[in-house]
């Protein structure tokens, strides 16, 4: 079963397509055909063979033409590889012929590993019986990964920052990675701030969020959840930006319940009036603050009632 950092990483590439020919050009060294646009396509593959097939995600690069659609120049899939699958030598071949034969041009198959372990597995060479057929796959491991160290740098690239955070949490430089990250999401628009905030919160395994935490000045820094939480909820972004505390309203039920309809509107989910009812008139914190973590990753509005 997926685990919330799984699903954080594999939303990081929905929320911004670029990332992958951006890890595949600067990180991978792979030389990319001339394109105008980066766009996610659907994951299910299984239009040629009778079993399910489905990848985490599809990245199509395209090119425009003058006189007719946007031409598909290069299709993208991206796996999330978090420990050792021996399935995925079977599976992930076939989702490149599925997709190369969807899409009508070159498929290339991208496997994101936090484990350095796991990333070696996963760069073996995949033979496919037939002479010269063997299926290399491009790994973006640890040492693939940047470090983001400066807020600048963060801001200009949050997707990135987060990925970078997630995959070098254990590292010496984690504190300063998840420093930049702090300081840029306080610069983004609110909604989207509090996406990645609490994506990154969630994600990262609460003895090294709390290690990390701890590392850092935690005078002028809050949670990440806290941040989406409050500054959303009160739009108290202006002190945020210098990383300060002062400003930020009390963690009451209404402003909790506000960050969540934030988070939810930010991934496009719907809202029912029910729901949002609901969620509304809760006033047990500890399940706002549940529901506020759980919003980064379920697939509807509705399953938070079940949480």
């Amino acid at each position: 079963m997926p685990t919330i950092q799984h699903e954080a990483i594999v939303r990081l590439f929905y929320e911004r397509p670029q990332l992958a020919a951006e890890l595949l050009a600067e990180s991978l060294h792979v030389r990319l055909p001339d394109y105008d646009h980066a766009a996610v396509e659907s994951g299910d593959l299984t239009e040629v063979t009778p079993a399910e097939l489905r990848a985490d995600s599809v990245i199509v690069l395209s090119r425009e033409r003058a006189d007719a659609r946007p031409e598909p120049v290069l299709a993208v899939v991206v796996e999330v590889q978090r420990d050792r699958d021996p399935d995925k030598h079977w599976s992930w071949p076939m989702y490149l012929i599925s997709l190369r034969n969807r899409m009508k041009c070159p498929s290339i198959l991208l496997v994101i590993c936090p484990d350095p372990g796991v990333a070696r597995w996963s760069r073996q060479p995949i033979g496919l019986g037939h002479p010269g057929l063997v299926l290399s796959p491009l790994v973006a491991g640890p040492t693939d990964v940047p470090m983001i160290l400066s807020p600048l740098e963060a801001a200009e690239d949050p997707e990135l920052a987060v990925l970078s955070v997630i995959t070098h949490a254990t590292t010496p430089e984690g504190p300063d990675i998840l420093n930049a990250l702090l300081t840029a999401v306080h610069k983004l628009d609110p909604e989207r701030g509090a996406l990645y905030a609490d994506m990154v919160r969630a994600a990262l395994p609460h003895k090294i969020w709390e290690h990390l935490e701890n590392l850092m000045q935690t005078e002028t820094r809050e949670f990440l959840s806290d941040w989406a939480r409050d500054n959303v909820a009160r739009g108290k972004a202006e002190g945020l930006v210098e990383g300060k505390a002062e400003g930020l309203v009390e963690g009451k039920a209404e402003g909790k319940a506000e960050a969540i309809f934030a988070v939810l509107s930010a991934r496009g989910l719907d809202l029912p009036d029910d729901v949002r009812s609901a969620i509304a008139d809760c006033s047990d914190l500890g399940r706002l603050d549940a529901w506020i973590r759980a919003s980064v990753t379920v697939e509807s509005a509705r399953d938070l009632l079940d949480i």
